[in-house]
């Protein structure tokens, strides 16, 4: 069992980590280690995590609006409406009203975040490939197994924010 570090008032102590701990601290690791890679060859301006996590759920849902997209993204309609706008001006998403109710708003990728986000995936993918073909075959094929039940994680952890997130956690880290 890994050990951690607990830092209290001036003393460091250690305790065994449970699989969930471990678990999410090697995700957690693992996504913030390739994010400070793929910041190195950025060839605009850096954006935020709500930004680009905008901008990937407008690439896979062309035509949400934005009440739809709070949702998805778990933030609040103003400020998903703000990030809107900071986009739109920096020219990755474009605003148009919606035929059936012309208040409402649907956001497209322009060309700029289509490709952004095209470059972003190819070089995302390189990096990890790279890293990946450097495990051994047994490693590699623990992490092909490992995918179905990463992705009924995702689900669950999705469910219960959907639900209201019944078991909300505190100090939780966030990217």
């Amino acid at each position: 069992m890994a050990e951690q570090a607990v830092r209290g008032t001036g003393t460091t102590r250690t305790r065994p980590g449970t699989f969930p701990e471990e678990l999410a601290d090697a995700l957690v690791r693992i996504q913030r280690l390739i994010r400070r890679r793929l910041r190195g060859g950025l060839t605009g301006p850096r954006m935020r995590g709500a930004e680009v996590e905008l901008l990937r759920l407008v690439e896979s849902r062309p035509g949400i609006g934005i009440s739809e997209a709070a949702r998805e993204l778990h933030l609040a309609s103003n400020s998903v409406s703000t990030l809107v706008n900071q986009l739109a001006r920096e020219g990755y998403l474009v605003r148009q009203t919606d035929p059936a109710d012309r208040r409402a708003a649907r956001l497209l990728l322009t060309g700029a975040a289509e490709q952004r986000l095209d470059d972003w995936h190819r070089r995302r993918t390189e990096l990890v490939g790279r890293h990946v073909s450097r495990l051994d075959e047994a490693d590699r094929e623990a992490l092909r197994a490992a995918l179905p039940a990463l992705r009924r994680l995702a689900v669950h952890l999705h469910e219960e924010a959907e639900d209201g997130g019944t078991h909300r956690d505190e100090g939780v880290e966030e990217p």
